[in-house]
């Protein structure tokens, strides 16, 4: 998906090395269903999200949270007449804090997959993804089969581990599998050498490869498109309702698309 690296050179300057800095903000607050949410404007509308996962939810050098999930979560929230409340989350027991309305959704670039749609309900897709395998400039891997033998990280409960727990034959064949609670975390070991290459979505890691000058590298691992919504609880269709017409009317008037271009320089919504 070369057309991803038009975006690098694109509005990024403004946001500085902010990609490194992670923080622990974000107000945690009670659940709310969906009719609660519709009658009482300004009542928060609580977002589990991973606050480490730069462009789509990370803190600024102030500590404020930005991304292109953050400003899409903003204005659907807006038209929706509630306030989006921020909520970081463990990726690994996302499923949970939704079935146990800790949070009213899970908006952290969340790949609809059909095994979580057995967990949770989803809002209409809002962009498409997929995952990569990303290596160092001077690795000798340069397609999937190179990485027989050899140590490969992914963030725990991602799409990233799915695409390779899919491929069991690849999978068979790795030194070891190494899972990380952050992408963060697996690009600076992949920059020190503990691991040989990371599968991990494309526009994460071309985001943080220009914003850090990491010295990395995107090998195709043939992974497919897979589109991005919205988790919801699956008691909670009125919310799913709501959000998904908030949600097309930002994209009917363009608004969407604005959001878009200013992170990554182009429309990648859907």
């Amino acid at each position: 998906m070369t057309h991803w690296k038009k975006f690098i050179t694109a509005g990024l300057a403004v946001l500085g090395t902010a990609a490194l800095i992670a923080g622990c903000s974000g107000n945690a607050g009670s659940s709310h269903s969906a009719e609660s949410l519709q009658s009482a404007p300004e009542k928060a509308f609580v977002i589990g999200l991973d606050d480490n996962f730069p462009p789509f939810g990370f803190h600024d050098k102030q500590g404020n949270l930005v991304g292109f999930d953050v400003d899409m979560a903003k204005e659907a929230a807006r038209r929706m007449g509630v306030k989006a409340e921020f909520k970081p989350i463990d990726w690994s027991a996302k499923e949970a804090e939704l079935k146990g309305h800790k949070i009213d959704a899970i908006w952290s670039g969340l790949s609809i997959t059909p095994q979580r749609e057995e967990k949770m309900l989803f809002s209409r897709p809002y962009q498409n993804a997929r995952q990569i395998i990303l290596v160092k400039e001077d690795s000798p891997i340069r397609s999937k089969s190179d990485l027989a033998g050899k140590t490969v990280g992914t963030q725990e409960g991602s799409t990233g581990l799915a695409a390779i727990n899919k491929d069991t034959d690849m999978k068979a064949q790795l030194k070891d599998l190494k899972l990380y609670s952050d992408n963060v975390s697996g690009f600076m070991d992949l920059k020190i050498g503990r691991i040989d290459a990371m599968v991990v979505a494309e526009v994460v890691a071309l985001y943080y490869n220009h914003q850090n000058q990491a010295g990395f590298r995107v090998v195709d691992g043939g992974y497919d498109f897979v589109p991005t919504g919205v988790g919801i609880a699956k008691d909670n269709q009125a919310l799913k309702d709501q959000l998904d017409k908030a949600l097309e009317s930002m994209h009917e008037d363009g608004t969407a698309s604005e959001i878009s271009k200013k992170w990554f320089g182009e429309d990648i919504t859907k």
